[in-house]
């Protein structure tokens, strides 16, 4: 049969790749849940099912050798390099509010605001985010991110907040925010640290600038005042976050 008659879909093509790649690692790779739902799929990776593709398989239960290592006692800005997905955003956001003059709290939230998209999910990221840091940030900094992602859908032009034109590209004129975000919002609406919040939406950056030139080290004296680094490496502390950092960490690990 000619080989061209059925070519494999890009998807195909990824599977195929990432299977030569896991019989060449020392350890089978195992996949999450997570990550079949997010295709379409309700299932999961199975002892059984990988030890009959990989007999006398041994699992993974440490670092990914297929994602850049991550050092013993890692910091905040080594989950910047190493495992968030992009973060020109988060740093043409911060640096929209550092040039503003606001002041280092808001302008960590403004790095932090989106950390759940870049890092975990884009599903309710404000609620993610807004958990893996609050630990480590003062409260008002955690809150503002959380509460972010309903007051994003809310204007506020005596703020200096207008409704996103990205929005209604991205999800048409007619989309509504779900209850949840509406009752978020007007919970928030009258709370002490609004304006810490309504401050991330008015710096957050809509439409990416590609020209903007933005450095991670501009921010890394403002992380070290106002991030509490844990000493034995975030993700490694015994924080109420500490295993979503780590699932960043070691996102393969077969348990």
């Amino acid at each position: 049969m000619n080989q061209h008659t059925n070519p494999q879909s890009i998807a195909q093509q990824a599977d195929h790749l990432e299977e030569e790649m896991m019989h060449e690692l020392e350890r089978v790779v195992s996949k999450s849940t997570l990550h079949y739902l997010a295709d379409g799929e309700v299932k999961m990776d199975t002892s059984a099912g990988l030890w009959a593709k990989h007999p006398g398989a041994v699992f993974n239960m440490g670092p990914d050798p297929r994602l850049p290592p991550m050092p013993a006692k890692p910091t905040l800005i080594d989950y910047f390099k190493c495992r968030f997905a992009q973060h020109a955003h988060l740093l043409q956001s911060a640096t929209h509010a550092l040039k503003a003059g606001h002041d280092e709290k808001i302008i960590l939230a403004c790095l932090l605001h989106d950390i759940g998209v870049v890092s975990f999910i884009r599903c309710d990221h404000g609620y993610w985010g807004a958990q893996m840091i609050e630990p480590y940030v003062d409260e008002e900094v955690s809150w503002a991110v959380r509460t972010h992602q309903a007051l994003r859908f809310f204007p506020d032009e005596a703020a200096g907040y207008k409704y996103p034109e990205m929005y209604i590209k991205l999800f048409g004129d007619d989309y509504k925010p779900e209850p949840y975000i509406v009752a978020e919002y007007e919970r928030a609406r009258n709370h002490k640290w609004y304006m810490t919040s309504r401050l991330i939406c008015v710096n957050d950056i809509y439409s990416f600038d590609p020209n903007m030139k933005v450095n991670l080290d501009d921010f890394v004296d403002i992380v070290g005042r106002n991030f509490r680094q844990p000493e034995e490496g975030l993700g490694l502390d015994s924080s109420p976050s500490a295993h979503m950092w780590r699932t960043m960490m070691w996102p393969n690990r077969f348990l």
